[in-house]
């Protein structure tokens, strides 16, 4: 397999993800894509904002290849977990256009480097920080992935609605009927269990 290979192989797994994670928010209202709904505050589009944050970061600054728009969020001044949340002012389409805008700075990185570039990721432990590019695609394909489950878990809490896409194959199909009674028989094995 040539880097070229090896680069549109990453970056088509990266790109799934992306798509994935916007369809989360589709049909959904300003509310629900904002609403916290785990203890810790997950939601839709803090999701994306942070995803956002992860793409600047890992592919722009690491490697010195700075974002043109600023970003008010990123600095060392930023209050804890900005990224996770956005506020009243910063819109969907805002949001949604900046990680776009964020798709096309890490694209050009990854097509401008080579997998051997090495960046320098200044909040890894000394021994991880120097870390070429394929290393930290590799990481932000892992950490786009595992927010996408936390989107899947977030938007089911919704309204249901669960897999990466419209009509994803990888999920069992049955009426509500049907989960109630699956959700049911789960429950009951746990008590049982839970009382051994």
């Amino acid at each position: 397999m040539t880097e070229a290979d090896l680069k549109a192989d990453l970056h088509r797994y990266l790109q799934e993800a992306r798509e994935a994670l916007l369809w989360k928010l589709d049909g959904l209202s300003e509310y629900d894509i904002r609403r916290p709904l785990t203890p810790t505050g997950t939601n839709l589009l803090g999701l994306v904002k942070h995803l956002t944050t992860v793409e600047l970061l890992y592919l722009g600054y690491v490697f010195d290849r700075h974002f043109d728009e600023p970003v008010s969020w990123l600095g060392h001044h930023a209050e804890a977990n900005v990224d996770m949340w956005a506020t009243a002012d910063q819109s969907r389409e805002y949001i949604v256009g900046l990680y776009r805008r964020a798709w096309k700075h890490s694209d050009a990185t990854i097509q401008a480097l080579g997998l051997d570039t090495v960046g320098h990721v200044e909040w890894w432990a000394p021994e991880y920080g120097k870390a070429t590019l394929h290393r930290v695609l590799v990481h932000i394909i892992a950490e786009t992935h595992r927010h996408i489950g936390h989107a899947d878990i977030v938007r089911e809490l919704i309204d249901g609605v669960v897999g990466t896409r419209e009509g994803d194959g990888g999920i069992a199909s049955g009426d509500q009927a049907r989960w109630e009674d699956y959700r049911n028989r789960l429950e009951r094995v746990a008590q049982e269990v839970g009382r051994s």
